[in-house]
């Protein structure tokens, strides 16, 4: 094991009870700029509970050209009134040179091809000048997420991996973006449960899992991000 991964394991198991900004001060003590946060600009949340702990800490948004408007809004917005650093990471193909190359609506025929091009490689590239990432997973979104530790190794980029938010539930974010006015993406209230790329991202019924709007009607539940 490497030192990093060592000082993961442990501080996931020293921090699992701790508040989510003791989690995020931690990651600053201990990475200072080689930390960053990702967002999806489902909402703002995990942005500015680490922009509380690291004034003008870099957040990183995957621009997948699929998006919302709504979600390049919030991007925009987040930009202008938060004390963060907005970082556009770009895949390596434009829509339409991926179009060219593998066909139009590749995520139709081949979602995770289309998220690995897209969103994975993106990321991994975005991320080789930080040792360590925040991410807004929670335990209570899918059964896939409900191991989450709040501290663990990311093995496959070799970065610590921080889920600050971890252990909150839905509730808990909604109180804590009602309490400090924090930006979400307006499609929340126009019942979409996660907010993804447009064409892969679908309202959900009432009491249904909160990824269930995702790749509806296929197995897939996650972009490869995180897993």
């Amino acid at each position: 094991m490497t030192d990093l991964e060592i000082l993961a394991e442990r501080a996931g198991r020293e921090l699992e009870d701790a508040p989510a900004l003791e989690i995020l001060d931690w990651a600053a003590r201990t990475f200072g700029p080689r930390f960053c946060v990702t967002s999806s600009m489902e909402d703002a949340v995990v942005a500015h509970l680490a922009s509380r702990a690291v004034p003008g800490v870099d957040v990183l948004f995957l621009d997948t050209g699929y998006h919302f408007p709504e979600t390049i809004g919030t991007r925009d917005a987040v930009a202008a009134v938060m004390d963060v650093n907005v970082l556009t990471l770009t895949p390596r193909h434009s829509v339409a040179e991926q179009d060219a190359e593998h066909g139009p609506r590749l995520h139709d025929r081949d979602p995770d091809l289309c998220c690995a091009l897209r969103k994975v490689e993106p990321l991994t590239a975005g991320l080789a000048a930080y040792d360590a990432w925040a991410t807004g997973l929670r335990r209570d979104e899918s059964p896939t997420r409900a191991d989450t530790p709040v501290v663990g190794w990311d093995a496959r980029r070799g970065k610590v991996k921080v889920s600050p938010i971890a252990r909150w539930t839905r509730d808990d974010v909604d109180a804590y973006v009602a309490e400090h006015g924090v930006l979400t993406n307006p499609l929340l209230m126009d019942g979409y449960a996660s907010v993804g790329c447009a064409p892969c991202t679908h309202r959900v019924a009432e009491g249904e899992d909160s990824r269930a709007g995702r790749w509806a009607g296929r197995a897939k539940t996650e972009c490869g991000l995180h897993g």
